[in-house]
Order: C-alpha cells, then sequence, then structure tokens
C-alpha cells in the first residue's frame, strides 16, 4: 500500500516535500538528506504526518 507523506527540514521546520512511500517494505519513519531552498543547504529531512 502506497501513502503520501511530507518530509520537514530538522532545521527550519519548513514542510518541503512529498513523496509516495510503500508502508510494507518501509513500515519505519523515513530520514533522509535533502536540499532545503529556505536553509540554502542540505539538511536531514524527517517524514511528518
Amino acid at each position: 500500500m502506497r501513502v503520501k507523506i511530507t518530509l520537514e527540514c530538522t532545521e527550519c521546520k519548513q514542510r518541503n516535500y512529498n513523496l509516495m512511500k510503500d508502508k510494507k517494505t518501509h513500515p519505519e519513519r523515513m530520514e533522509t538528506k535533502k536540499y532545503c531552498k529556505f536553509c540554502k543547504k542540505h539538511t536531514m529531512h524527517k517524514e511528518t504526518k
């Protein structure tokens, strides 16, 4: 089952990315390093509700 998720920057708390994720293969919360246009650098982004 694929669900929509939102990624939030850990530094500035802006919600930057919307993705689709497969809950069956990745049940845990996603964390990835992505570019934040508000911080203007690569930061860790965490999955939010």
